[in-house]
């Protein structure tokens, strides 16, 4: 396991090499998820790409630090990853919460982005009232007692059959999450608005989405996608939040055809 200690907080990541030349892609995973999401389409891609995935922080097996979250936190530790294994000129590839960092890192430090891959996220996700009940829900009752609504939106009701067991996996991955990470990252998606920063991305970018998300719906991501200069819109069947989980072999194709036109 690698581990590095950035902003006073420990981050967990990993690394996948590969020959000299190929492109970087990094992965940030959703709100109470670690990057274990990526699994079935870092497999898919090791050996023609370098590959970084983290866990940021208040989730997986970094630390939880000081809470509530800004977005700036979470950018920050992104930021310092990136600068601590000397990474420049990477193909960001974010999901949810990890396409809203991506987003907040392009605006800060654009040395470092070759390109943006924003799957199932928005510039703004959900409203204030919204996160405030989920923040008090999950600190006075747990995480669990969200998660059959959460779970609903995340995944299509093929993957939530009774007796599948990456579903109930998936759960526990939700459920184990520190609720102290997961109520303050809550607090950093209330609070942040990258909608004027959109509008000023300036890299090659792919907005994605699952056609049965409910979380961040086809609609909002084709608005993103409509209001960054140039971006690509693809739409994943049979997927929900997660499509690196439920069609990893069609988003695998996506991301290549679109690092093929760089």
């Amino acid at each position: 396991m690698q581990f590095a200690y950035l902003n006073d907080v420990a981050i967990h990541y990993q690394t996948i090499g590969a020959p000299a030349g190929k492109p970087v892609i990094v992965f940030a995973n959703a709100l109470g998820t670690d990057f274990r999401i990526w699994r079935d389409v870092i497999v898919r891609l090791a050996g023609d790409f370098a590959i970084v995935t983290y866990d940021k922080r208040g989730h997986g097996l970094s630390d939880t630090g000081e809470t509530p979250y800004s977005m700036d936190d979470h950018v920050s530790d992104l930021e310092a990853l990136l600068d601590h294994l000397q990474l420049r000129d990477v193909i960001i590839c974010g999901l949810s919460v990890g396409g809203v960092i991506a987003q907040g890192l392009y605006a800060r430090r654009k040395d470092l982005v070759r390109a943006l891959i924003l799957c199932d996220t928005a510039p703004k996700i959900g409203d204030e009232d919204g996160w405030n009940d989920r923040i008090r829900t999950v600190e006075e009752s747990g995480i669990a007692a969200l998660a059959d609504g959460i779970l609903e939106k995340w995944f299509t009701p093929a993957f939530r059959s009774t007796g599948n067991g990456e579903f109930a996996g998936y759960r526990n991955m939700l459920t184990r999450t520190p609720v102290a990470g997961y109520a303050g990252t809550c607090a950093a998606l209330r609070d942040v608005d990258y909608t004027r920063e959109a509008g000023l991305i300036g890299v090659p970018t792919l907005c994605v989405v699952g056609d049965q998300d409910g979380s961040t719906p086809p609609d909002l991501v084709l608005a993103m996608a409509k209001a960054i200069p140039g971006a690509n819109y693809e739409v994943i069947s049979e997927a929900g939040h997660l499509p690196c989980v439920e069609q990893p072999e069609t988003l695998v194709a996506v991301i290549r055809a679109f690092v093929a036109t760089l």
